[in-house]
C-alpha cells in the first residue's frame, strides 16, 4: 500500500469503498495516472472494487509509482485495538463466571443426586452372596486333609 520515495511515502486512506491517495511529491502541479477524481492534490478512487491497480503521480521532473492492492468492502466496520481488547476481556470474564456457576451448582448436587436417583427404600445395605466356586478346585473338608498333606510350601 505504501510506496517509498526520497521525499516521503504515499499515504493511503480507506473508508468503505473509497480509497484516497496522497502523493509524496510536494508540488502544486502534481498530476495523476489514472486521473479519476482529484481533490486538493489527492487521488480519490470511489467505488474501488479491490482489484490491484498501478497508480502514479508525477510532475515535470519527478515521477512516483504505487502498486495498490487494497481490499475494500461496503459494509465493513473498523474496530480500534481498545474495543477488540474489551470484547476479548468481557468474553473471558463471562466464561469464567459460567465456569464458577457450574462448579458450585454441581458441587451442591453431589449428595442429592444419588438420593434422588434411588427409588428403593434406604435400609441396611444388602450384601452380595459369595462368588460361585470354580469347579476345578475342591474345598478342603475336615476329613480330607491327608489328600493335601503332601503339598508343602516351597521357597523360591
Amino acid at each position: 500500500l505504501i510506496g517509498l520515495s526520497s521525499q516521503g511515502k504515499f499515504v493511503v486512506e480507506i473508508s468503505g469503498t473509497t480509497v484516497t491517495i496522497t502523493c509524496p511529491l510536494k508540488d502544486v502541479n502534481v498530476k495523476w495516472n489514472p486521473s479519476e477524481t482529484i481533490e486538493e492534490g489527492k487521488l480519490i478512487l470511489k467505488d474501488h472494487d479491490s482489484t490491484p491497480t498501478n497508480v502514479s503521480c508525477f510532475t515535470d521532473k519527478k515521477r512516483r509509482e504505487l502498486y495498490l492492492n487494497a481490499r475494500v468492502c461496503a459494509n465493513c466496520e473498523e474496530l480500534d485495538a481498545l474495543t477488540v481488547a474489551g470484547i476479548i476481556a468481557a468474553d473471558l470474564l463471562i466464561t469464567l463466571g459460567v465456569l464458577i456457576l457450574v462448579y458450585y451448582c454441581s458441587k451442591g448436587r453431589k449428595g442429592r443426586a444419588s438420593a434422588a436417583g434411588d427409588s428403593r427404600p434406604r435400609g441396611q445395605k444388602m450384601q452380595r452372596p459369595p462368588p460361585v466356586p470354580n469347579p476345578d478346585y475342591e474345598p478342603i473338608r475336615k476329613g480330607q486333609r491327608e489328600v493335601y498333606a503332601g503339598l508343602e510350601p516351597r521357597g523360591f
